[in-house]
């Protein structure tokens, strides 16, 4: 057995954060991308689906999502944007205007029957997040936000609205002055680093495929200061994430005290994840909240890409494992494997996972060389 650390926090004081804390949604549960999108598969309620199934879910750790409004958005995106976007829902379409100015329509960021409810609910999840953990420190996992790529006024890369931006910002509005934010995800946060770039309040850290969409995040972009960006080869394996954490990750927020620490999960840095060349278990991932959990006390886990409904599902329940103390079990309770044998690809033509993926929810270790140009770009980081 695995065992997870205890839980972060207990209740303090009349309306505290009960920690830690699952916040998610119904609007989730069937709701699709399209038949041809990879956001056609189930994520988010696997994750709860799971979680319930093995008994991690009572009723007291779990808040449901609340949607947020326009006003509320409005933070980050601009209004003419968020205006087209409830648009477009009310439609079931985009005009001609909205697919040129806003990105709607596009085959990367389809018309949907929840194109604004689905969006719009991770970010209020996420902002609400926020401002529980600014009253009462704690860890909250929210496997709905993660939209790292949205940008003021368009859609980009998937991503409708940008919940980790609107998230920190929601953070640093209620005082906070030192905000880390740690991106695992294959692909760069790129609408993250454009909101703060140069502000020298938000430390951000990027660990993403090199070569991939969107095609930013080189490692000497610093982001005016504000951004350590480490792009990996294809292939990153368990032995290099191992070297990453601890030779940048670790260091680099340890150094900069965080009042709190946002930490995007996006599951499509696994092996199975039909989207990126990278070679991850899902036990690098834990390794990595286990090491960065002591060094700040305001936690929020955020999920993000991932495209495989079962690596997905396995490693967001097993990081729901790890923040509410959960010893992660070596096999599946039959309640919680049926969970997994119910999921498909919903429309995708690849085959079936192995056997494995169904009867357990930890990965064999999938450790390796750590290449040269590891190495050197950790070196040159570093230096920094």
């Amino acid at each position: 057995m695995i065992e997870g650390p205890p839980p972060a926090m207990a209740v303090v004081g009349e309306g505290a954060v009960r920690t830690p804390l699952f916040i998610g949604s119904e609007v989730y549960r069937n709701s699709s991308y399209g038949p041809t999108h990879p956001l056609r598969v189930p994520r988010v309620s696997t994750v709860m689906d799971l979680s319930r199934a093995l008994g991690w879910l009572p009723s007291a750790r779990f808040r449901t999502s609340p949607r947020a409004k326009p006003q509320a958005l409005a933070l980050w995106h601009e209004a003419e944007y968020l205006a087209a976007l409830q648009t477009a829902e009310k439609l079931g379409e985009a005009t001609p205007d909205m697919r040129a100015r806003f990105h709607l329509g596009t085959l990367a960021n389809p018309i949907f029957p929840e194109v604004f409810r689905r969006p719009a609910t991770g970010a209020g999840g996420v902002m609400l997040a926020a401002e529980l953990l600014v009253g009462q420190p704690g860890a909250i996992h929210v496997p709905g936000g993660g939209t790292h790529h949205g940008l003021p006024g368009r859609a980009n890369g998937f991503c409708y609205l940008n919940d980790v931006v609107l998230g920190i910002k929601v953070l640093l509005a209620a005082g906070l002055r030192r905000v880390a934010y740690v991106d695992l995800d294959a692909h760069h946060c790129d609408g993250v680093e454009l909101a703060f770039f140069g502000d020298a309040r938000v430390r951000m850290i990027s660990i993403h495929e090199e070569g991939r969409w969107p095609f930013t995040g080189r490692l000497e972009d610093k982001a005016g200061g504000s951004a350590f960006n480490l792009p990996v080869p294809k292939g990153y394996n368990d032995s290099e994430a191992r070297a990453v954490l601890h030779g940048l990750i670790l260091p680099r927020v340890t150094e900069f005290a965080p009042e709190a620490l946002v930490l995007q999960c996006g599951a499509d840095s696994l092996t199975e994840d039909p989207l990126s060349r990278l070679a991850l278990s899902n036990r690098a991932y834990l390794e990595a909240l286990r090491a960065l959990m002591p060094l700040s006390p305001r936690l929020l886990v955020l999920g993000g890409g991932g495209y495989n409904p079962w690596s997905v599902g396995r490693l967001w329940t097993a990081i729901w494992g790890v923040l509410s103390g959960q010893t992660l079990p070596d096999r599946l309770l039959a309640t919680a494997e049926a969970v997994m044998r119910d999921l498909g690809w919903n429309g995708g033509s690849r085959p079936p996972p192995d056997e494995a993926m169904l009867t357990t929810l930890i990965d064999a270790p999938r450790e390796g060389p750590v290449r040269p140009e590891i190495r050197d770009r950790l070196a040159a980081l570093i230096r920094r």
